[in-house]
Protein backbone atom coordinates (compact mmCIF):
# COMPACT_ATOMS: atom_id res chain seq x y z
CA UNK A 1 0.00 0.00 0.00
CA UNK A 2 1.37 3.51 -0.97
CA UNK A 3 1.04 5.94 1.40
CA UNK A 4 1.25 9.33 0.23
CA UNK A 5 2.08 11.90 3.48
CA UNK A 6 -0.63 15.07 2.63
CA UNK A 7 0.84 17.30 5.14
CA UNK A 8 3.64 17.40 7.89
CA UNK A 9 3.84 19.92 10.86
CA UNK A 10 1.02 19.45 12.61
CA UNK A 11 0.63 19.65 16.27
CA UNK A 12 -1.11 16.02 17.76
CA UNK A 13 -3.58 15.82 14.27
CA UNK A 14 -7.08 14.15 14.80
CA UNK A 15 -10.62 14.01 13.92
CA UNK A 16 -10.09 14.32 10.36
CA UNK A 17 -13.16 14.76 8.17
CA UNK A 18 -12.59 14.25 4.21
CA UNK A 19 -14.52 17.15 2.01
CA UNK A 20 -16.07 17.60 -1.08
CA UNK A 21 -13.43 20.15 -2.65
CA UNK A 22 -9.89 17.39 -1.66
CA UNK A 23 -9.45 19.39 1.60
CA UNK A 24 -9.28 17.69 5.00
CA UNK A 25 -10.54 19.46 8.30
CA UNK A 26 -8.75 17.86 11.52
CA UNK A 27 -8.12 19.05 15.01
CA UNK A 28 -4.49 19.55 16.07
CA UNK A 29 -4.96 19.32 19.94
CA UNK A 30 -1.58 20.27 21.15
CA UNK A 31 -1.91 23.42 18.96
CA UNK A 32 -5.58 23.57 20.54
CA UNK A 33 -6.77 24.69 16.54
CA UNK A 34 -9.87 23.28 14.39
CA UNK A 35 -7.59 23.13 11.17
CA UNK A 36 -8.40 23.01 7.31
CA UNK A 37 -5.52 20.71 5.13
CA UNK A 38 -5.52 21.38 2.00
CA UNK A 39 -4.61 18.71 -0.80
CA UNK A 40 -1.37 20.59 -1.71
CA UNK A 41 -0.17 20.47 2.05
CA UNK A 42 -1.01 24.17 3.14
CA UNK A 43 -2.34 24.39 6.45
CA UNK A 44 -5.59 26.92 7.39
CA UNK A 45 -6.12 27.44 11.23
CA UNK A 46 -10.39 27.38 11.22
CA UNK A 47 -10.67 28.52 14.84
CA UNK A 48 -8.97 28.83 17.85
CA UNK A 49 -10.18 25.84 20.14
CA UNK A 50 -8.43 26.27 24.17
CA UNK A 51 -8.39 23.02 26.17
CA UNK A 52 -7.85 20.17 23.93
CA UNK A 53 -10.49 19.86 20.29
CA UNK A 54 -10.40 16.14 19.45
CA UNK A 55 -12.76 14.21 17.71
CA UNK A 56 -15.07 16.09 15.17
CA UNK A 57 -18.15 15.43 12.99
CA UNK A 58 -20.37 18.03 10.40
CA UNK A 59 -23.78 18.11 11.80
CA UNK A 60 -27.09 18.56 9.95
CA UNK A 61 -26.47 22.61 10.19
CA UNK A 62 -22.97 22.25 8.41
CA UNK A 63 -21.46 23.23 11.62
CA UNK A 64 -18.44 21.11 12.43
CA UNK A 65 -19.00 19.17 16.21
CA UNK A 66 -16.15 18.97 18.27
CA UNK A 67 -15.57 17.05 21.29
CA UNK A 68 -13.44 19.04 23.15
CA UNK A 69 -11.26 16.49 26.19
CA UNK A 70 -10.17 19.76 28.10
CA UNK A 71 -6.33 19.50 27.47
CA UNK A 72 -3.34 17.03 28.14
CA UNK A 73 -0.02 17.01 29.58
CA UNK A 74 2.70 16.16 26.41
CA UNK A 75 5.28 13.96 26.46
CA UNK A 76 8.16 13.33 23.73
CA UNK A 77 9.18 9.39 24.04
CA UNK A 78 11.57 7.86 20.96
CA UNK A 79 11.06 11.41 18.86
CA UNK A 80 7.17 11.29 19.22
CA UNK A 81 4.39 13.32 20.86
CA UNK A 82 2.12 11.27 23.22
CA UNK A 83 -0.40 12.93 25.23
CA UNK A 84 -0.63 12.46 29.17
CA UNK A 85 -3.00 13.25 32.18
CA UNK A 86 -5.10 16.31 32.73
CA UNK A 87 -2.98 19.70 32.50
CA UNK A 88 -2.38 22.72 35.34
CA UNK A 89 -5.38 24.56 33.79
CA UNK A 90 -7.71 21.58 32.89
CA UNK A 91 -11.52 22.51 33.82
CA UNK A 92 -13.08 19.65 32.54
CA UNK A 93 -14.60 18.65 28.92
CA UNK A 94 -17.00 20.12 26.30
CA UNK A 95 -19.12 19.99 23.27
CA UNK A 96 -18.15 22.45 21.21
CA UNK A 97 -20.05 23.42 17.28
CA UNK A 98 -17.94 25.55 14.79
CA UNK A 99 -18.88 27.62 12.24
CA UNK A 100 -16.76 27.02 9.32
CA UNK A 101 -17.36 30.43 7.57
CA UNK A 102 -16.31 32.55 10.62
CA UNK A 103 -14.79 30.39 13.12
CA UNK A 104 -17.03 31.12 15.79
CA UNK A 105 -17.26 28.39 18.49
CA UNK A 106 -20.30 27.94 20.80
CA UNK A 107 -20.07 25.30 23.49
CA UNK A 108 -23.26 22.81 23.71
CA UNK A 109 -22.50 21.14 26.52
CA UNK A 110 -20.04 20.56 29.86
CA UNK A 111 -21.91 18.33 32.06
CA UNK A 112 -24.91 15.38 32.30
CA UNK A 113 -27.09 14.74 35.11
CA UNK A 114 -25.05 17.29 36.87
CA UNK A 115 -22.08 15.28 36.00
CA UNK A 116 -18.77 17.33 34.82
CA UNK A 117 -18.07 15.69 31.22
CA UNK A 118 -14.30 14.60 31.74
CA UNK A 119 -12.45 13.87 28.26
CA UNK A 120 -15.20 13.75 25.46
CA UNK A 121 -13.28 12.14 22.48
CA UNK A 122 -15.13 11.72 19.96
CA UNK A 123 -18.62 11.91 17.87
CA UNK A 124 -20.96 10.31 15.24
CA UNK A 125 -24.25 11.51 13.69
CA UNK A 126 -26.96 9.38 12.87
CA UNK A 127 -29.45 10.09 10.17
CA UNK A 128 -31.76 11.73 12.80
CA UNK A 129 -29.73 14.61 13.29
CA UNK A 130 -28.50 13.55 16.62
CA UNK A 131 -24.95 12.24 17.96
CA UNK A 132 -23.28 9.94 19.73
CA UNK A 133 -20.47 10.56 21.78
CA UNK A 134 -17.40 9.38 24.22
CA UNK A 135 -16.15 10.46 27.09
CA UNK A 136 -12.68 8.66 27.42
CA UNK A 137 -12.22 9.71 31.25
CA UNK A 138 -9.21 11.84 32.27
CA UNK A 139 -6.15 10.83 34.05
CA UNK A 140 -5.01 12.81 37.31
CA UNK A 141 -1.86 11.35 38.36
CA UNK A 142 -2.75 7.97 40.19
CA UNK A 143 -5.98 8.77 40.04
CA UNK A 144 -8.58 8.17 36.93
CA UNK A 145 -12.04 9.45 36.11
CA UNK A 146 -13.89 6.77 34.05
CA UNK A 147 -15.55 6.99 30.37
CA UNK A 148 -18.89 6.64 29.06
CA UNK A 149 -20.85 6.46 25.84
CA UNK A 150 -23.27 8.99 25.39
CA UNK A 151 -25.80 10.84 23.02
CA UNK A 152 -27.37 14.12 22.53
CA UNK A 153 -28.76 16.51 19.87
CA UNK A 154 -27.05 19.43 18.25
CA UNK A 155 -29.29 21.85 19.41
CA UNK A 156 -28.37 21.88 23.02
CA UNK A 157 -31.76 20.35 23.94
CA UNK A 158 -30.59 16.75 25.57
CA UNK A 159 -27.99 15.05 26.34
CA UNK A 160 -28.42 11.48 27.79
CA UNK A 161 -25.14 9.51 29.76
CA UNK A 162 -26.05 5.73 27.60
CA UNK A 163 -23.46 3.65 29.23
CA UNK A 164 -21.78 3.90 32.30
CA UNK A 165 -18.36 2.62 33.03
CA UNK A 166 -16.41 2.04 30.08
CA UNK A 167 -12.93 2.15 31.27
CA UNK A 168 -11.42 4.83 28.43
CA UNK A 169 -14.24 5.09 25.78
CA UNK A 170 -12.93 6.58 22.74
CA UNK A 171 -13.66 5.48 19.07
CA UNK A 172 -17.18 5.75 18.10
CA UNK A 173 -19.07 4.87 14.97
CA UNK A 174 -22.37 3.59 13.72
CA UNK A 175 -22.79 0.36 11.84
CA UNK A 176 -24.65 0.28 8.28
CA UNK A 177 -28.17 0.10 9.32
CA UNK A 178 -27.63 2.17 12.16
CA UNK A 179 -28.82 -0.65 14.39
CA UNK A 180 -25.22 -0.65 16.41
CA UNK A 181 -22.78 2.00 17.79
CA UNK A 182 -19.32 0.48 17.90
CA UNK A 183 -16.77 1.95 20.94
CA UNK A 184 -13.44 1.31 21.09
CA UNK A 185 -11.92 1.14 24.99
CA UNK A 186 -8.43 2.05 24.40
CA UNK A 187 -6.71 0.90 27.32
CA UNK A 188 -8.41 -2.42 27.19
CA UNK A 189 -7.60 -3.08 23.61
CA UNK A 190 -11.17 -3.86 22.73
CA UNK A 191 -13.99 -2.96 20.42
CA UNK A 192 -17.46 -3.18 22.12
CA UNK A 193 -20.84 -3.01 20.32
CA UNK A 194 -23.84 -1.46 21.13
CA UNK A 195 -26.85 -2.64 19.83
CA UNK A 196 -29.91 -0.28 19.70
CA UNK A 197 -33.83 -0.19 20.04
CA UNK A 198 -34.28 3.10 18.66
CA UNK A 199 -32.14 6.06 17.51
CA UNK A 200 -30.43 7.27 20.77
CA UNK A 201 -31.75 4.41 23.12
CA UNK A 202 -28.96 0.92 23.80
CA UNK A 203 -31.39 -2.35 23.96
CA UNK A 204 -31.38 -3.87 27.58
CA UNK A 205 -28.85 -6.58 28.12
CA UNK A 206 -29.19 -9.13 30.65
CA UNK A 207 -25.78 -8.08 32.78
CA UNK A 208 -24.85 -4.87 34.25
CA UNK A 209 -21.89 -4.80 31.77
CA UNK A 210 -21.98 -1.82 28.97
CA UNK A 211 -21.70 -3.62 25.34
CA UNK A 212 -20.87 -6.67 23.96
CA UNK A 213 -17.44 -7.90 23.33
CA UNK A 214 -16.80 -7.82 19.36
CA UNK A 215 -12.65 -8.43 19.84
CA UNK A 216 -9.69 -7.67 22.21
CA UNK A 217 -6.24 -7.56 20.89
CA UNK A 218 -3.67 -9.43 22.00
CA UNK A 219 0.04 -8.36 23.41
CA UNK A 220 0.48 -4.44 24.08
CA UNK A 221 -1.25 -2.14 22.12
CA UNK A 222 -4.20 0.73 22.27
CA UNK A 223 -7.40 1.19 20.45
CA UNK A 224 -7.99 4.72 19.57
CA UNK A 225 -10.52 6.37 17.14
CA UNK A 226 -12.43 5.01 14.26
CA UNK A 227 -14.49 4.72 11.04
CA UNK A 228 -16.64 2.75 9.66
CA UNK A 229 -16.54 1.05 6.11
CA UNK A 230 -19.48 0.72 3.45
CA UNK A 231 -19.34 -3.15 4.47
CA UNK A 232 -19.81 -2.68 8.17
CA UNK A 233 -16.48 -3.77 8.76
CA UNK A 234 -14.29 -1.58 11.86
CA UNK A 235 -11.49 0.20 11.21
CA UNK A 236 -9.58 1.19 14.28
CA UNK A 237 -6.30 3.09 14.73
CA UNK A 238 -4.24 1.04 16.88
CA UNK A 239 -1.70 2.45 19.03
CA UNK A 240 1.90 1.23 19.65
CA UNK A 241 1.40 -1.29 16.98
CA UNK A 242 1.29 1.47 15.01
CA UNK A 243 -1.23 1.20 12.35
CA UNK A 244 -5.10 0.55 11.40
CA UNK A 245 -6.51 -2.94 12.51
CA UNK A 246 -10.04 -3.92 10.58
CA UNK A 247 -12.27 -5.67 12.31
CA UNK A 248 -15.40 -7.34 11.28
CA UNK A 249 -18.32 -7.34 12.88
CA UNK A 250 -17.80 -11.30 14.21
CA UNK A 251 -14.68 -9.97 15.27
CA UNK A 252 -12.50 -10.88 12.89
CA UNK A 253 -9.17 -8.80 12.34
CA UNK A 254 -6.10 -7.84 10.04
CA UNK A 255 -3.33 -5.18 11.00
CA UNK A 256 -2.57 -2.47 8.62
CA UNK A 257 0.81 -1.00 9.29
CA UNK A 258 1.72 2.82 9.37
CA UNK A 259 4.86 4.60 10.16
CA UNK A 260 4.31 5.68 13.48
CA UNK A 261 3.67 4.46 16.94
CA UNK A 262 0.59 6.38 17.47
CA UNK A 263 -2.16 6.80 14.16
CA UNK A 264 -5.22 8.40 16.06
CA UNK A 265 -7.63 8.08 13.06
CA UNK A 266 -8.94 7.58 9.85
CA UNK A 267 -11.72 9.01 7.68
CA UNK A 268 -12.57 7.86 3.94
CA UNK A 269 -13.14 10.38 1.35
CA UNK A 270 -12.85 10.82 -2.43
CA UNK A 271 -15.97 9.92 -5.01
CA UNK A 272 -15.12 5.88 -3.89
CA UNK A 273 -14.84 6.88 -0.43
CA UNK A 274 -11.38 4.76 -1.18
CA UNK A 275 -9.34 7.62 -0.38
CA UNK A 276 -8.19 6.84 3.12
CA UNK A 277 -6.76 9.73 5.48
CA UNK A 278 -5.20 8.80 8.65
CA UNK A 279 -3.83 11.01 11.08
CA UNK A 280 -0.76 10.46 12.00
CA UNK A 281 -0.44 11.95 15.75
CA UNK A 282 2.95 11.01 16.89
CA UNK A 283 5.27 12.54 14.18
CA UNK A 284 2.62 15.10 13.42
CA UNK A 285 1.82 14.28 9.78
CA UNK A 286 -1.58 13.28 7.90
CA UNK A 287 -1.56 10.23 5.31
CA UNK A 288 -3.26 9.09 2.42
CA UNK A 289 -3.44 5.88 0.78
CA UNK A 290 -6.14 4.21 -1.44
CA UNK A 291 -7.97 1.63 0.90
CA UNK A 292 -8.72 -2.04 -0.57
CA UNK A 293 -12.85 -1.19 0.26
CA UNK A 294 -15.09 2.01 0.39
CA UNK A 295 -15.82 3.83 3.83
CA UNK A 296 -19.62 4.25 4.82
CA UNK A 297 -20.81 7.68 3.98
CA UNK A 298 -21.31 9.81 6.45
CA UNK A 299 -24.55 11.87 7.29
CA UNK A 300 -24.67 15.50 6.46
CA UNK A 301 -21.18 14.77 4.81
CA UNK A 302 -20.99 15.66 0.93
CA UNK A 303 -18.76 13.34 -1.23
CA UNK A 304 -17.30 13.86 -4.56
Amino acid sequence: MEIEIVAEGLLFPEGPIAMPDGSVILVEIKRQTLTRVFPDGRIEVIAEMPGGPNGAAIGPDGRCYVCNNGGFEWMEIGGQTISGDAPPDYRGGSIEAVDLKTGQVETLYTEVDGQRLSGPNDLVFDRTGGFWFTDHGKGHGRTRDLGGLFYARPDGSKIVEAAFPIFAANGVGLSPDERTVYVADTFCARLLAFDLAAPGEIAPTPIPVPGRPVATLPGYQFLDSLAVEESGNICVATLLNGGVTTFTPEGGSEHTPFPDLFPTNICFGGADRRDAFITLSGTGRLAKVRWPRAGLALNFVQYR
